[in-house]
């Protein structure tokens, strides 16, 4: 269920910085525009593709024993793209599934036109793999695991958000917010607790913080680490949140530590790349929500604003 507080965690206790690098990218510097530009157009391209987050058309509990999945209405679970009867999907008490299609459903599993197979979650996948997905006409679904809980996370390449797409509003382009931060390692690293937009709480990982100074004042951002030798990802929300930009989160990714994770070092907060999550564009994702600790009294006039077509 929904917890209206995400459990709070003193992390700070003994731990010194130092005073982090002023920012050295010039206002006018046009190559710095460039790269931001690009960095958007990227974004973009990403979240347009076929199989991007604008394609995200549903999210479909499974309940224990047999699922039957179709477009008609003596399903299960009724998916208006599918075929009539689709077939059924089998969720077995150790949480492994189980796909038989049923005959003449004309559906691929991972590309291939086989009866029946084992499907794995997205959170059960081996280090860079994918889960296994169902393909039908210009739709396809995948199971998701969270927090024990297991659902069809549901795309199709035709959806109404990816055909309609807005665009995205940004803030101006501004060098200022590109900030060179202090890494401050923890000993021993933490857990934090994080909420998510369905409810569920999803325990990270925390290797350290972030700190940086803007207009006179000191402020702290904790991360976690997405995977070995990956970006550290953090969760944020700012004194624009619910106002100009979406309520619940912004994402930020920075490289690792010039001194790695285990020793003070610098990283850049370039806010200019916050960018909106999955739920901002579709009610049918599962993101997290900025905790208590990334939530900056302050207002961070960079990066994406709320999507026009949430307002």
């Amino acid at each position: 269920m929904l917890r209206t507080a995400v459990a709070a965690l003193v992390l700070f206790s003994g731990v010194c910085c130092v005073q982090a690098e002023s920012p050295q990218i010039p206002r006018g510097d046009q190559a710095y525009v460039q790269e931001i530009q690009q960095w958007r157009a990227t974004r973009v391209e990403a979240l347009t593709a076929p199989d991007g987050w604008l394609s995200l058309v549903g999210l479909e509990w499974l309940k224990p024993g047999a699922n039957r999945i179709g477009g008609a209405a003596d399903n299960d679970i009724v998916l208006t793209s599918a075929p009539a009867h689709l077939g059924t999907l089998t969720l077995a008490a150790d949480g492994s599934l189980h796909m038989l299609l049923a005959p003449g459903s004309d559906a691929l599993i991972d590309g291939k036109a086989v009866r029946e197979a084992s499907l794995t979650d997205d959170m059960h996948v081996a280090s860079g793999g994918i889960p296994t997905t169902v393909s039908f006409a210009t739709a396809n679904f995948y199971v998701i695991d969270r927090d024990g809980r297991k659902a069809l996370r549901v795309k199709d390449s035709e959806a109404a958000t990816r055909r309609q797409f807005r665009g995205i509003d940004y803030f101006p382009i501004d060098p200022s917010w590109h900030i060179v931060a202090d890494w401050v390692p923890f000993e021993h690293a933490h857990t934090l607790e994080m909420g998510t937009e369905i409810g569920t709480i999803d325990k990270v990982v925390v290797p350290g913080k972030a700190v940086f100074h803007r207009d006179g004042h000191s402020y702290e951002l904790l991360p976690y680490q997405q995977e070995p030798g990956g970006k550290l990802f953090f969760v944020i929300a700012d004194r624009t949140s619910g106002k100009q930009t979406y309520g619940a989160a912004r994402f930020l990714y920075a490289s690792l530590p010039t001194n790695g994770l285990q020793r003070a070092g610098k990283l850049v907060l370039d806010f200019n790349e916050a960018y909106n999550p999955p739920c901002a564009f579709t009610p049918f994702a599962t993101c997290p929500l900025a905790p208590p600790e990334n939530r900056l009294e302050l207002s961070v006039t960079a990066g994406e604003k709320k999507y026009a077509a949430a307002r």
